[in-house]
């Protein structure tokens, strides 16, 4: 997965297109690195899985 795919994901998360997203565990470093830099970072929220995968969400309001 490439940064532009990464924002379009997130993108598509925060705009209610998709409700979540499946990251593997060999994304998960790059996919990562990319939402932190997100001024609405905290509205994310990842829930790690069996075998190293994360599955994300996008919240309305940010968590603390």
């Amino acid at each position: 997965m490439n940064h532009e795919q990464i924002q379009e994901v997130l993108e598509q998360l925060k705009n209610g297109t998709i409700s979540e997203y499946h990251v593997s565990k060999e994304d998960f470093l790059h996919f990562r690195s990319v939402i932190v830099k997100r001024e609405d970072f905290k509205h994310f929220r990842g829930i790690a899985q069996r075998g190293g995968h994360v599955i994300y969400h996008y919240l309305d309001s940010p968590r603390s």
